[in-house]
C-alpha cells in the first residue's frame, strides 16, 4: 500500500472509530482521536506513534473483520510508524533499506574481528590477558572509545532532527517542547510506561487474553539498557578521574550496574521474543513484526556477547570475545535510527504532544 493510500485508508478507519467510541477507555489514542473531528495527515502520524500496540481494542471492536468495515486499528497504526520512521528519520530511511542494515550489521561484526586481527595479530588477539589494562592491550582505548562515540552522536543527530520534522508535521509549536508540566507528565508515563497497562488489566497480547507480561519484559529491557548505560558512564568516570582502565574487579560498580542490566535486558529480549513468537498474526504488521525481532536479536546479540566476555575476561578467548562484542556494539549504534529504537524519540515527542493536549 502506497503511502498516500495509506493515510487515507487511516483516515476512514479512524472516523469509525469516532463514531463508534466503544473503546475509548483502553489508551490514549482514542482520548486524543475524539479531540478530533477530522484528521489531518499530521494527526495520523501522531496518533500512530501514541499508539503502545497494546491490542485491546482489536478484539473489543464491532467492525474489525469479519465485518466488511475491516478495522484493525493496531495494523493500520504500526504500518503507520514504519512511515513515521523511513519519512522523518535522517538522512532518509526508504522502503528496502532493512536489507541495507542488515549488511550494515554484517559487516560491523565481521569487519571488527577482522581489524582486531590485523592490527594487533594473532600473537596478541589469542593471548591472555588479566589485570588493569588488558582489554587495551588487544585494542586500544581511543579505537574502542571514538567509534562509539561517533556512531552513538550520527544516531542521537539523526533521531533529534527526525522528532523535530515530527514535531513540526503534527501542528505543534516549537515552544511547545519546553513546555515543564507536559514534560514531566510525558517522561512518567514512559517510565512507567502507562499505556501498556490497555485498559487497566494489561495488553490483549500474545493473544485476547489480558496480561502485564509485554509491560514487565519492556521494564527489563528499558531499565537494563539504563544500567548499562550508567555502567559506562562510571567506568569512563573511573578511567579519566581515577586513572584506572578497565576491566575492573567483579564487585566493582561498573561491573555490578553492567551484569545487573545485562541480565536483565537478556531476560526481556528474550521474553519479548517469546511473546512475538506466540502473538496473534492478525492485529499485527509483518514488516514491523521483523523490524522488533530484529533490534531484539542485535540486542540480545550485543548482552550475550558482554557477559560472555565478562565471565571468560581471564581466558585466551578474551581478545576474540572483545571484538566481536565490539562488532555487534558498532552495528546496534549504527542501525539505532533506522530500527525499532527510533521508537524512543517519536513516541516520546507523540506523548508530550498528548500532554499538552491534555491540558
Amino acid at each position: 500500500m502506497q503511502p498516500r493510500e495509506l493515510l487515507d485508508d487511516a483516515n476512514r478507519q479512524l472516523r469509525i472509530c469516532n463514531a463508534c467510541r466503544y473503546c475509548e477507555g483502553y489508551c490514549a489514542v482514542f482520548p486524543a482521536m475524539e479531540r478530533r473531528r477530522s484528521f489531518a495527515d499530521g494527526d495520523l502520524i501522531y496518533l500512530a506513534n501514541l499508539c503502545f500496540e497494546c491490542r485491546a481494542c482489536h478484539y473489543a471492536c464491532p467492525y474489525a473483520a469479519p465485518h466488511e468495515f475491516g478495522v484493525n486499528i493496531p495494523k493500520l497504526l504500526a504500518r503507520l510508524r514504519l512511515q513515521t520512521y523511513r519519512r522523518y528519520t535522517w538522512p532518509g530511511l526508504r522502503s528496502g533499506a532493512g536489507a541495507g542494515i542488515a549488511r550494515a550489521v554484517l559487516a560491523c561484526a565481521v569487519m571488527a574481528p577482522v581489524l582486531a586481527l590485523a592490527f594487533a595479530g594473532p600473537a596478541t588477539l589469542f593471548s591472555t590477558h588479566r589485570g588493569e589494562g588488558a582489554f587495551y592491550a588487544v585494542v586500544p582505548y581511543t579505537a574502542i572509545v571514538a567509534p562509539a562515540l561517533a556512531m552513538l552522536l550520527f544516531a542521537a543527530a539523526c533521531l533529534g532532527v527526525g522528532a523535530l520534522r515530527f514535531w513540526r508535521d503534527t501542528g505543534a509549536r516549537p515552544a511547545q517542547l519546553l513546555d515543564a508540566r507536559a514534560l514531566v507528565h510525558a517522561t512518567r508515563d514512559a517510565l512507567g510506561m502507562t499505556y501498556l497497562k490497555g485498559g487497566g488489566d494489561g495488553c490483549s497480547y500474545p493473544d485476547a487474553r489480558f496480561s502485564h507480561a509485554r509491560r514487565r519484559l519492556h521494564h527489563l529491557v528499558f531499565y537494563g539498557f539504563g544500567l548499562a548505560l550508567a555502567a559506562t558512564t562510571v567506568a569512563a568516570g573511573y578511567h579519566h578521574l581515577l586513572g584506572r582502565a578497565a576491566p575492573y574487579p567483579m564487585l566493582s560498580w561498573p561491573v555490578a550496574l553492567g551484569t545487573t542490566g545485562g541480565v536483565a535486558m537478556t531476560l526481556g529480549c528474550a521474553g519479548l521474543l517469546w511473546l512475538k513468537w506466540r502473538s496473534d498474526p492478525e492485529p499485527g504488521e509483518p514488516e514491523m513484526l521483523r523490524v522488533d525481532v530484529a533490534f531484539l536479536a542485535l540486542l540480545l546479540w550485543t548482552n550475550g556477547t558482554g557477559l560472555a566476555l565478562l565471565i571468560l575476561r581471564d581466558t585466551a578467548a578474551m581478545g576474540t570475545l572483545l571484538a566481536v562484542h565490539l562488532g555487534a556494539v558498532a552495528g546496534l549504534f549504527l542501525t539505532l535510527p533506522y530500527g525499532k529504537f527510533a521508537h524512543v524519540a517519536y513516541r516520546y515527542a507523540a506523548l508530550v504532544r498528548n500532554s499538552i493536549e491534555e491540558g
